[in-house]
């Protein structure tokens, strides 16, 4: 039988590492590449938007990794969902975002559900595609999403303290509102293990792993 090969597209070089860990742990049969460009997130971070033109360079990306020998494609910024799912309609194999999988075990595990980020470009995108998965789910949900204003800023200016406080701030005082939360940038995961009890009574959700848990799944 054919090796499967999955095909990562990244707007950011450090996350890498952190989903080649993942591929090693639950897809070791699977060949995997990476097609990294952060110039697409730091338009989108510049514009506050992603505009179209930044939408059809990640479709291009999309296509190239198709044009690679990709089996699947993978996404791995939740900024550019909808690039995304445009991309996924011009392309021949399956193309996946990042944040689906998430959104699909949040709406199934709560009716009240928190969606939490550090940059308004990616709090929109996933807040939008949770209450749109609910929607095909057939099922109603309470959305709560909630801006850590400032901590971005703080990460890439140097002060991971500074971000993580602020964020572990937000994730415990919207953990006492909802039934789970949706951490929508990936970044933000590393707060989670330092959270008092408390706070983590309820589930908080990442992207990263529950994507590649999805694939290989789908690669059985």
């Amino acid at each position: 039988m054919k090796t499967k090969t999955l095909g990562l597209v990244h707007t950011s070089a450090t996350l890498v590492p952190v989903f080649q860990q993942l591929c090693s742990q639950y897809l070791p049969d699977v060949n995997v590449f990476n097609i990294v460009d952060d110039s697409l997130i730091k338009d989108v971070i510049r514009r506050n938007e992603l505009t179209a033109l930044t939408a059809r360079r990640v479709v291009d990306h999309v296509g190239s990794a198709a044009d690679a020998g990709a089996d699947f494609i993978l996404v791995t910024c939740s900024s550019i969902g909808a690039a995304v799912e445009a991309a996924a309609g011009l392309t021949a194999v399956p193309v996946l975002r990042v944040d689906q999988p998430m959104a699909d075990l949040a709406v199934k595990t709560g009716k009240k559900i928190g969606v939490i980020a550090t940059l308004p470009t990616t709090l929109g995108p996933t807040s939008d595609l949770v209450r749109r998965r609910a929607a095909i789910a057939g099922k109603e949900i309470e959305l709560r999403s909630k801006l850590c204003e400032g901590a971005f800023e703080a990460l890439m200016g140097g002060n991971p303290e500074k971000h993580d406080e602020m964020v572990a701030k937000a994730l415990m005082e919207l953990s006492a509102e909802v039934d789970v939360i949706v951490l929508a940038q990936a970044s933000m995961s590393r707060v989670v293990d330092g959270l008092p009890e408390s706070a983590r009574r309820i589930p908080i959700l990442a992207s990263p792993v529950l994507a590649i848990q999805h694939l290989a799944d789908l690669f059985k």
